[in-house]
């Protein structure tokens, strides 16, 4: 598409959204809805952030009564720092693909560290772009987060989002823009539509 066109394209985007209520941006809108209506056992306890991972409380609800940020470099999700059965919750929010090792054993050290019970959550992605934080190893369908977990107790959801036209919109340089509520609107459509065929995000959340 010219640069033009997706400058006019963009313009027009942003004047339609005005005024109107927004979420998250395109590629977690979905995904955070589905996210926040997973039923947990529990909704209380301690947390282990990995790499700001935090926001996945206000999306799932969960209520820390202590928040540990384990960020890149000072840690590293395939050797974390942490005594076995530590945490109720372990958040990795979009991590895992940029994980320079197995991500097996990133996988199984979040379960090492979480308490029985405890609460696993992993999103990440499958069709995106090659992007840094500070480098990208990693792509992930939903059957195979679903293989990285298979040691927790049983899985509570996992699953994927995305689909063709989203990329479109994408390449109108809507990416990081809120996702409006309304319904009627073809942003909104873009974001809440899903093809099974093009998982952009995925994830997993399972207990121990």
């Amino acid at each position: 598409m010219p640069p033009l066109l997706g400058s006019i394209r963009n313009v027009f985007w942003r004047l339609s959204m005005l005024g109107l209520a927004r979420g998250p941006h395109i590629t977690r809108y979905s995904m955070y809805r589905t996210l926040a209506g997973v039923p947990l056992p529990a909704r209380r306890g301690s947390v282990l952030s990995i790499s700001g991972s935090d926001r996945l409380c206000d999306v799932m609800g969960i209520e820390p009564t202590a928040i540990t940020k384990a960020d890149y470099p000072e840690h590293n999700m395939l050797d974390l720092q942490f005594a076995h059965e530590s945490f109720d919750f372990v958040l990795s929010d979009q991590v895992l693909e940029h994980v320079a090792g197995d991500p097996q054993r990133a996988i199984d050290e979040c379960h090492r560290v979480l308490k029985p019970g405890g609460i696993a959550i992993h999103t990440t992605c499958f069709i995106n772009p090659v992007h840094g934080a500070p480098s990208d190893y990693w792509r992930f369908t939903p059957a195979a987060l679903e293989l990285l977990a298979s040691k927790h107790r049983r899985i509570l959801s996992v699953g994927g989002w995305g689909n063709f036209e989203a990329w479109l919109h994408m390449r109108d340089g809507l990416r990081w823009i809120g996702i409006p509520h309304a319904t009627w609107h073809p942003l909104h459509r873009a974001a809440t539509r899903n093809d099974p065929e093009w998982p952009i995000v995925t994830w997993v959340v399972a207990e121990k």
